[in-house]
């Protein structure tokens, strides 16, 4: 794993963080709920390559493939 995905990951936090908080403060709960789910969403499909290369790695070294 390269240490510009977690740098990334922790950049949409802090980003979906901030942005949750606003629109908390400013009345709109719905859409600070619908924000950090759509920061997880995020944050999961940036996910799924890893975990495939996981996987795959995991099948090579017992292999599997």
């Amino acid at each position: 794993m390269e240490i510009d995905l977690i740098f990334k990951i922790a950049a949409i936090g802090i980003i979906v963080a901030v942005l949750g908080q606003l629109l908390k403060h400013s009345g709109r709960e719905e859409q600070a709920m619908m924000t950090n789910i759509a920061g997880l969403i995020v944050v999961l499909m940036m996910l799924i390559n890893e975990i495939a290369v996981l996987f795959d790695t995991i099948k090579n070294v017992f292999g599997l493939w």
